[in-house]
Formats: structure tokens, C-alpha cells, sequence
């Protein structure tokens, strides 16, 4: 298990920028705060504080679970960070906006997840979200998994910061690939 302290700076992936919004301002949370009408967790501040989102590294890209998912036996995924912003990145030509929490109340409703629910991280149809539901707007909010496709969810931690610590690296599960099996 890791500590928060060493994680602000061991998670990331610096191989690559996709996904890395501008450096996070005080207006720009503010401004995100508003746009979700909640308040966001401190520890999920001080993370995108050092890099504003991106690929998360290797050793920390899973998050272990108490039963099977259709993503895996015993994880799930948590190869990636929404940061703050709507950086517009050119890829071969074309503009395409970078994944952000911004964007939480479109894919919520475009995949039907419940409300309120701030996403984080995604591999659609599966996402990991901020889930206030129980605590409420402006509440500390528990982590859950969605997977949209299959309408189910399953808690994770009871917040941001504890989420964190139990993040562990996906090769050290036996079985790293997908489960998915039809209805």
C-alpha cells in the first residue's frame, strides 16, 4: 500500500502528455466546482496540483476489489486521470478535445450513469467516478466502478485519498485481461 505523500509524485506517467490539461489555477477550480455543482476532494486538488491529468504509471494502475467485475476477477483498471480543462490537442490533423472531468455531465448522461457522479478515469463502457450520492454535493464522495454497458457499479473506497493508497499495479494480478462475457 502506498502513501498519499509519495503518490502526488509516483503516479504518473511522464512518457506521455495525452490527457495533460494546463497547469490547474485556483479560478480554474473554482470554475469547475461551479460547472459541476460540487466541491471536489482536497487530495484529488493536490494530484492535479503537481500534473493536471494523464497516463498514471505502471505500479499503481489498478485498484483491487472485494468480487469480480467484467473487467477482471479481482481489479480494475486505473490506467488514466481526467484533469481540469478543455485543452484541444492536434492529433495527424485533427482537433480533438482531451478527456476532462469537465465533461462528467455529458458522458453521464450520454451512458446513463446515475447523478450525481463526477468520472475520473475511463475505459468506456467502464469508468470510475466520484460518487456523491450518499454524502451529497458538497460532501467528501465515496470511489465507485460503473460499467454502463452492463448497468452494474461497485463501491471502491470511501474517498479520493484512500483510493489512492490501495492502488497497486495491474501485473501484479494473475489474470490482467479482460473477462467479459455475453448476456
Amino acid at each position: 500500500m502506498a502513501r498519499f505523500e509519495d503518490l502526488q509524485h509516483s503516479l504518473w506517467d511522464t512518457s506521455s502528455a495525452y490527457g495533460v490539461q494546463p497547469p490547474l489555477t485556483a479560478q480554474a477550480i473554482v470554475n469547475a466546482e461551479r460547472l459541476l455543482d460540487v466541491t471536489l476532494p482536497s487530495a484529488l486538488l493536490v494530484l492535479l496540483r503537481h500534473r493536471n491529468g494523464g497516463g498514471v504509471a505502471d505500479s499503481w494502475d489498478a485498484f483491487p476489489t472485494t468480487r469480480p467485475t467484467s473487467w477482471s476477477p479481482d481489479h480494475v483498471a486505473f490506467d488514466f486521470v481526467m484533469g481540469i480543462g478543455l485543452r484541444e490537442q492536434n492529433c495527424i490533423g485533427l482537433r480533438d478535445q482531451s478527456p476532462s472531468i469537465l465533461t462528467s455531465p455529458y458522458l453521464v448522461a450520454e451512458w446513463g450513469l446515475p447523478t450525481p457522479v463526477v468520472l475520473i478515469s475511463e475505459s468506456a463502457p467502464c469508468w470510475i467516478g466520484l460518487d456523491y450520492r450518499v454524502c451529497g454535493r458538497h460532501g467528501e464522495p465515496s470511489l465507485t466502478w460503473f460499467d454502463a454497458e452492463r448497468h452494474t457499479e461497485l463501491s471502491l473506497a470511501p474517498d479520493f485519498r484512500s483510493f489512492l493508497e490501495g492502488l497497486t499495479a495491474a501485473a501484479d494480478f494473475e489474470d490482467t485481461g479482460t473477462v467479459r462475457t455475453s448476456d
